[in-house]
This record gives C-alpha cells, structure tokens and sequence, in this order.
C-alpha cells in the first residue's frame, strides 16, 4: 500500500488502537472523554493511530491540538480521502503494538470494551476478538433489514466463519496483522478477510449504541457498493449465476421454438407479436445481467493489474517526532562554539 514505514513492531508498545476519521470534529470530543480514561486504565503502553482520512472540516486542527498534552495521539494524514476501508489498511500497516484494535469514530461501538477484547486474546492466546453486535434496536428498522440481508448473503457465499454481526470492531495480533498486510488485495473488506485467515479468535458481544454526533459515513450507496466488493472479492458464485441465467435462457427460447414450428405446422400463422416482444426483453436483461456481473470481475482485474496503492500518506506524526529528535552529528558543537565565542575583535 501506500508507504508502511512505521508499521514494524517496536518491542515496548502492547496495544495500537486504529480510528480512521472523516470529518469528525463533532464527534471527536465525546470519542476523547471516553477512549483516553480506558486506554489509561489499562496499564500498558499504547499509541492511539488517529487516520484522519482527508477530512474538510476541523478535524485536522483538532487532532493536532489533542497532541499537545496526549503523546500517546499519533496521527496519519492521508493526502485524499481514500474511503474507510483504505484508511483502516493505512492505520492497520503503521501500528507498532503488539495488538491493534480497531475502532470507528462514531461511538456506535464502545471503547469501554477493548480491556475485555486484550484480556480474552491474551488470557486464551487468541490471536482475533470480535466486536459482536448482540442489540440493534438504536439502528433503523431498514439498516437491521440491510444488515442482516448482507450478513446471511456473505455467510453464505464465503462460509459460516463469518462471524454474524461482527463489523469493522475487532482486536488483531501482531501475527494476525503481519498476515492482512502481506495479502496483495486492492480492494479490502475486513469484514471477510479476518475471518478467512483462520486465526484462533474469540467474540466479545456489546449493545449498539446511536451515532454520537455527525452524519453516518456509509449510506445507502457505500452499503452497496460494500456488498458488492464483498461478493465479488470472495466468491465465484455470481459468475454461476450468470451461467444458469444463460442456461434458462436458452431453455425459454427453446420452448419458444418449439411452439413457433408447431404453431407453423398446425397453419397457426397469427403474429404474435407480444410473445415476440417478450422474449426480446427477457433475452435483453439477461444478456445485460450476465455483462454487467462479468464487468465486476473485469474491473477487479483492471484494478489489480494497475496495482495503484489504496492510499497516500501525507504525513505521520510519529515519524515527524522521531526525526525532530535526531540531531546532526558535529551540529551540536558547532552550535556550542558560536554560543561561546566572544564578540568580533
């Protein structure tokens, strides 16, 4: 991806908590109060990797006031917005700790949880914690329908490892991480490639709570295009469906035919013209179904043969402090010499 300086284990930091962010300065307050007391609790070394994924608003501004009294706050600018998913494989390639979690901005998922999610993996050796959505009466009556829609869709074409219920709220190891950044694809869903390593890995179930502030970052047209990837990027299956498709196509135009010849013979010689029609739009929209799934897998490809990264980073604050602190070898005494010299004679 796009640059992963930085994302190398450091040997002293035990937990990296990765937040892409997108315009959130209303949120970024009540996300603070809440995540800083229960990282703090935790009494181990931490880092907080901000991804602030090219927002217009104040969100910048606020990160880097943060900074000033949180040194624990890195964050990682991207030069665009590159979307959700790039941003988590942006902050996911550059944390340190020896565990990452991470976590959306919006508060619909608790930070309070991550103590319990570090204590299961590493009380049981697991390498994945799941975030479990048990309750989501505070979503609308159409995303539960949506949700639970993509949930046994996916379940279905990638196996029952998907966990049901488990969004973009999870714990990873060191070694669970390694593995997602080595995998060459483009176009991540977390969602199934987490499941599809194998790892060991646990559930910590919560209730799901409202949007604490802001708009949503997924509507209904990034749901879509999210269950699209997700079918496309791990499943053949609708390739098949576009073979049975042309499959019953045929089977109906044989029919047709079949009737046609005998209504020729029996001297049936009235036009059918609404027959007629009807089989051109039906051969028509299946024709344009069995393209358009071949043009998913097209693009795919496309994509991968370019090979462009999914994001840039424009800047990482950690690396900012870490060249900040080396200091020219000889500047020093050079500087020392100037400063002790007397005035020109």
């Amino acid at each position: 991806m796009g640059g992963t300086t930085g994302g190398a284990l450091d040997g002293t930091t035990v937990l990296s908590v990765v937040i892409p962010m997108y315009n959130e300065e209303e949120v970024l307050s009540a996300l603070v109060s809440r995540l800083r007391p229960v990282l703090a609790d935790l009494g181990v070394p931490y880092e907080l990797l901000a991804v602030d994924d090219g927002s217009t608003d104040r969100t910048p501004e606020l990160l880097a006031a943060l900074r000033l009294g949180w040194p624990e706050l890195r964050v990682v600018g991207l030069r665009r917005n590159s979307g959700h998913q790039a941003a988590l494989t942006a902050g996911l390639d550059r944390a340190v700790g020896a565990y990452a979690v991470s976590l959306d901005a919006d508060l619909q998922d608790p930070p309070e949880k991550i103590p319990d999610m570090l204590a299961l993996a590493r009380g049981e050796g697991l390498d994945i914690v799941y975030g479990i959505r048990a309750d989501r009466t505070s979503d609308t009556g159409f995303k539960r329908w949506t949700a639970g829609l993509y949930y046994r869709l996916v379940r279905r074409l990638a196996g029952p490892a998907v966990p049901a219920q488990a969004g973009d709220f999870r714990l990873l190891s060191r070694a669970a991480v390694d593995a997602l950044k080595a995998l060459p694809d483009q176009q991540r869903v977390y969602r199934l490639l987490v499941p599809w390593l194998g790892f060991p890995s646990g559930e910590v179930s919560y209730e799901r709570a409202p949007r604490t502030a802001g708009r949503s970052k997924y509507p209904l047209g990034r749901m879509i295009r999210l269950a699209v990837d997700s079918v496309t990027g791990f499943s053949a299956a609708p390739l098949r469906l576009a073979t049975w498709l042309g499959g019953f196509a045929f089977l109906v135009c044989l029919i047709l035919m079949v009737y046609s010849l005998g209504a020729y013979a029996l001297q049936y010689t009235v036009p059918g013209w609404t027959s007629l029609f009807i089989g051109v739009l039906f051969i028509g929209a299946v024709q344009l179904v069995c393209v358009g799934l071949l043009g998913e897998y097209v693009a795919r490809i496309y994509t991968a043969v370019q090979n462009r990264p999914a994001y840039f980073v424009g800047h990482d604050t950690r690396e900012t402090d870490q060249t900040s602190s080396v200091r020219i070898p000889g500047a020093h005494r050079a500087e020392d010499d100037r400063n002790t010299a007397g005035p020109p004679g």
